[in-house]
C-alpha cells in the first residue's frame, strides 16, 4: 500500500472512531456552541463601557474559533494517544507499514475536518445571535489548518507524557485554559500587566487570535496587541513555523512499542 493508502486508510478509521463515541460528537458542538450564547447573546459586550467585554462584538469572533482550534485537537489527540497506549496499539501498528507522521498526520486531517464544521457553525451563530462585524477571508482555512496541525502534533506531545487517559484530560485542560485567556483572544493586552504583554508572544494561541482577527475584523488595526508583528501574513507565517515544529515533536514523541 502506498503512503496515501496508508494515509487514508488511518484517516477513515480515525473518523469512524469519532463519529461512533456520540457523547464526543455532541460535545465537540456543543461547547463552542454555549460560550457563544454566554458571551455573545448573554453577557454581550460594552464597547463604551469598559470592562472585561469592552471592545466591539467582532473582536472576539478570533476567539470563538481560537476554542475549538485549541481544545478540539488538543485534547483528542491526547486522549487518543492515550487509549493507544493502555491498549498497546502502538506495538500493533509498529508491525504494520504506517510509520509515526503518518499517524499523527492521519487524526489531524479528521480534526480539520471537525474543527472546520465547528466554525461554519460558530460563523452561523455570531451572524445569528451577535451584531459581530465581520467578513469571511480565504486566510481562515490555513490558519485553521495550521492551527490544528500544531494543537494536534502538541496533543500527542501530551498523551506520551501523561500516565493515563484521565492525566490527558487533566494536562490538557491544565494547558488549554491558561492559554484561552492569556493569548490576546477575549482578553485584550490592554487589560493585562504591561510586564506581561511581551510574554503573550510566547503562545502560539496569539498568532492564530491576532492574524485571525486582523483577517476577518475590518478596521481592526493589529498594532494595538503592542506584540511583536502587524499583519495576518506574518502571523501566519509564525504560526505556520510552530506548526511545524510541534507536529515534527509530537510525531517524535509517539511511542514505537509500549
Amino acid at each position: 500500500m502506498s503512503r496515501l493508502g496508508r494515509i487514508a486508510a488511518e484517516t477513515r478509521a480515525a473518523w469512524h472512531g469519532f463519529t461512533r463515541r456520540r457523547t464526543a460528537v455532541f460535545f465537540t458542538f456543543f461547547f463552542p456552541v454555549i460560550i457563544i450564547l454566554i458571551f455573545g447573546a448573554l453577557v454581550q459586550t460594552d464597547p463604551t463601557g469598559g470592562g472585561l467585554f469592552a471592545e466591539p462584538p467582532g473582536y472576539y469572533v478570533a476567539g470563538y474559533l481560537a476554542v475549538v482550534v485549541l481544545f478540539t485537537p488538543l485534547s483528542r489527540v491526547g486522549h487518543e494517544v492515550a487509549r493507544h497506549r493502555e491498549g498497546n496499539r502502538f506495538e500493533k501498528l509498529a508491525t504494520t507499514p504506517l510509520t509515526r507522521p503518518e499517524w499523527l498526520l492521519a487524526q489531524t486531517l479528521v480534526n480539520v475536518v471537525v474543527v472546520g464544521l465547528a466554525s461554519l457553525l460558530i460563523g452561523g451563530l455570531v451572524l445569528l445571535v451577535t451584531d459581530a462585524a465581520f467578513e469571511f477571508s480565504a486566510l481562515l482555512v490555513p490558519y485553521l489548518v495550521l492551527g490544528v496541525a500544531l494543537f494536534c502534533g502538541f496533543g500527542a506531545v501530551l498523551g506520551r507524557l501523561a500516565d493515563s487517559q484521565d492525566g490527558v484530560v487533566a494536562a490538557s485542560n491544565g494547558v488549554a485554559l491558561p492559554l484561552l485567556f492569556l493569548s490576546e483572544t477575549f482578553v485584550p493586552p490592554s487589560m493585562l500587566p504591561g510586564w506581561f504583554v511581551p510574554l503573550m508572544s510566547l503562545s502560539p494561541l496569539t498568532y492564530f487570535a491576532r492574524g485571525v482577527r486582523a483577517a476577518t475584523f475590518p478596521g481592526w488595526d493589529p498594532a494595538r496587541s503592542g506584540l511583536v508583528g502587524s499583519g495576518p501574513y506574518l502571523d501566519l507565517a509564525v504560526l505556520a513555523a510552530l506548526a511545524v515544529g510541534f507536529f515534527a515533536a509530537g510525531a517524535y514523541a509517539l511511542p514505537r512499542t509500549d
